[in-house]
């Protein structure tokens, strides 16, 4: 009888490793040693604390990772960490703009300056408000987005299930040519227009330049969405007898309508704070004007163009600015955020 002895020890083919709070630490030291650099050299901007701060945490890492755990996971982890300091760096400009026009907006912010006009008010005097230009926003976005919306995606319908040859290519292109125009150059097209047919400036005007920027911007999302419809569907639908345009309108497009919605709603976000075309097609108006057809209309970007630019020194005026701008990032915020919500609620449920 022989006895067969066993080490119950437990083996392991995993290597040294630093600890979970070793990114954090190693991120505290570097702080604390690039504060001692710009306090020791002189540097009074945080901004340079916070670049030497940065290369300090992609050295230190790459060097303590070394140490420990090896080169091979050292290159890991130095590609981490150069992720988060690239997310980080575009993230602080983002929270300081954010953060400044909190902070100077708010202080003329009330139901006052919602609800109220400048109308006799001038710029260098205190009181006013931004309704008269929230009015002119929403209607010169509405009008642009009823116009641009539909021939959006049906341009889009046409490239991706009839499109076909070389007129197909040629609309793409002009699509390609028109997401990167600058909003001048629209602008500008419909003004010649204006001017040819002696027209005054009024709120249709920017309406049609906006709808020029947003018409592209309709056409590729709404394109991405349809591609992203299985052709299967489609097929079975066809199968069944189904006419094509009816398998379009019946099944396409109600599997795709989250992502088109979502598209569209920041087609709207991104035209919104477009100043060109509304400078030289609706001029500005100090009253309320509720009519786009007819007559010169403010809008938000105007609005803040005009009270920071032509009112040098006044500090009623630059404080107006500051609080329609944060009434302008708002708006946008509450349409991604809706783009958001309608594509998670119009997303396909899985699971069980």
């Amino acid at each position: 009888m022989s006895t067969v002895l066993t080490d119950k020890r437990p083996t392991t083919l995993r290597g040294a490793s630093l600890p979970k709070w070793s990114p954090y630490a190693i991120a505290a030291g570097s702080l604390a040693v690039a504060v001692g650099i710009g306090l020791g050299g002189g540097l009074d901007s945080r901004v340079q604390w916070g670049l030497i701060a940065a290369i300090l945490y992609i050295l230190g890492t790459y060097v303590i990772a070394s140490m420990v755990e090896g080169k091979r996971q050292a290159k890991d982890r130095i590609a981490t960490s150069l992720v988060w300091v690239a997310f980080l760096l575009a993230v602080v400009p983002l929270a300081s703009l954010v953060w400044a026009t909190v902070e100077r907006g708010v202080k003329v912010l009330d139901v006052y300056f919602l609800t109220h006009s400048m109308g006799v008010v001038a710029d260098r005097e205190p009181g006013g408000g931004i309704y008269h230009a929230i009015i002119g926003t929403l209607e010169q976005v509405g009008l642009a987005t009823v116009i641009a919306a539909p021939i959006g995606v049906l341009t889009a319908i046409y490239l991706v299930e009839y499109g076909r040859g070389a007129l197909a290519r040629a609309v793409t292109f002009f699509v390609d040519v028109m997401t990167g125009i600058p909003s001048i150059v629209a602008g500008l097209f419909i003004l010649s227009i204006m001017l040819i047919f002696e027209m005054q400036p009024f709120g249709f005007a920017g309406s049609l330049a906006l709808a020029i920027l947003m018409m592209p911007v309709v056409v590729r999302s709404t394109e991405e969405m349809l591609k992203l419809v299985p052709n299967e569907l489609r097929e079975a639908s066809l199968a069944l007898g189904v006419p094509k345009w009816r398998t379009i309108l019946k099944i396409v497009l109600p599997t795709a309508i989250g992502g088109i919605t979502t598209g569209i709603m920041l087609a709207i976000a991104r035209i919104a704070g477009e100043t060109a075309p509304v400078l030289l097609l609706v001029f500005g108006n100090p009253f309320i004007n509720n009519n786009p057809f007819e007559g010169a209309q403010a809008s938000l970007p105007l609005y803040i163009y005009q009270q920071y630019s032509q009112s040098a020194g006044a500090q009623p005026a630059y404080d107006r600015a500051w609080a329609a701008s944060l009434t302008l990032i708002a708006f946008v915020m509450i349409l991604n955020l809706l783009a958001r919500g309608i594509a998670r609620w119009k997303a396909p449920k899985t699971g069980r």
